[in-house]
C-alpha cells in the first residue's frame, strides 16, 4: 500500500449529546481512490465532516501528510487542498454555473486550461455555464459540485453518495470522472452505497459500523469475497450490481 496522505486515529466525535465516532483508524493512500462502506447510520458522513472541520474531533488525531488537522477551521483545511462535496451538493439555485466556478477560485477566475479540462470531463457544463444551477437536473448539479471541487487542483476530494439519486448513464459518466480524477494525481475518499460503482472504481476500501472502521482491506478482494460482504454489510456486492 503506497504512503498514506489521510490518517485518522483513535478519532472520537460527538454531536451535542450523541457520540457518533468511537474511535476511528482510517488511513487513505496517496493518490488512491478509497472507499467508506457501513450502513446507515455507522458514521460515514460524519467522519468525511469531521476531516472538514465541521464537526470537531472530541478526541484523536486527524493527519493529512503529516500535519495535523484536528482543531483547525475549514477555511484553513480547504486551503490545504481539501474539497469536500456533501450528499446534497451544496448547490445555490440562484447562482449560474459560471458564478459557481469563480466563487471556487481564490482569484475570482478559473484558469483558461483547467477550465477547458473541466468541460472535457462534462461537457453538459459548457452548454449550461450562464443558467442557474436550480434550473439543472440531478446529474447536472452533481456535475457542478464536482467541477467546483476540482476548479483549482485539490490534493484530496472528500465525496459523501455522488450516486444517490441518479440515472445510470449519469453514474458512468460520474465513474469516467474520477478515473480522470485519479489520474492526475488527485487523491480521493468516497462513500458510497452504489456498489457496483464502487467495486469499478475504489483501490481500498473500509467498512465502518457502529462509529468504527470495522475492516480495511484492496477493494478488489472485498469484491472477490461475497461471504466477507454479507458478514461486514448484510448483503453481497452482486445483489446491487
Amino acid at each position: 500500500m503506497s504512503e498514506p496522505l489521510l490518517k485518522l486515529s483513535g478519532v472520537h466525535t460527538h454531536i451535542e449529546q450523541y457520540h457518533i465516532l468511537h474511535g476511528v483508524d482510517l488511513v487513505v493512500p496517496r493518490g488512491e481512490l478509497t472507499v467508506l462502506l457501513g450502513r446507515n447510520g455507522a458514521g460515514k458522513s460524519t467522519t468525511l465532516r469531521t476531516i472538514m472541520g465541521l464537526w470537531r474531533a472530541s478526541a484523536g488525531s486527524v493527519q493529512f501528510d503529516g500535519r495535523e488537522l484536528a482543531g483547525m477551521e475549514t477555511p484553513d483545511i480547504a486551503r490545504r487542498g481539501i474539497a469536500y462535496i456533501p450528499e446534497n451538493m451544496g448547490i445555490f439555485a440562484q447562482l449560474t454555473v459560471q458564478e459557481h466556478l469563480q466563487l471556487a477560485c481564490r482569484s475570482g477566475k478559473p484558469d483558461a486550461a483547467r477550465l477547458d479540462w473541466i468541460f472535457g470531463i462534462f461537457p453538459a457544463l459548457k452548454r449550461f455555464w450562464h443558467q442557474p444551477a436550480g434550473t439543472l437536473s440531478g446529474g447536472q448539479k452533481q456535475m457542478v459540485a464536482i467541477a467546483r471541487a476540482i476548479i483549482e487542483p485539490r490534493r484530496l476530494i472528500l465525496v459523501d453518495e455522488p450516486t444517490k439519486g441518479l440515472a445510470p448513464a449519469i453514474i458512468d459518466h460520474l465513474a469516467e470522472a474520477f478515473v480522470q480524477l485519479k489520474a492526475s494525481a488527485t487523491t480521493i475518499l468516497l462513500v458510497e452505497q452504489n456498489f457496483g460503482f464502487v467495486a469499478r472504481l475504489g483501490d481500498s476500501v473500509a467498512v465502518m459500523d457502529g462509529g468504527v472502521i470495522v475492516h480495511s482491506g484492496r477493494m478488489a478482494d472485498l469484491a472477490a469475497d461475497q461471504d466477507l460482504q454479507t458478514r461486514l454489510l448484510g448483503l453481497s456486492l452482486a445483489a446491487h450490481q
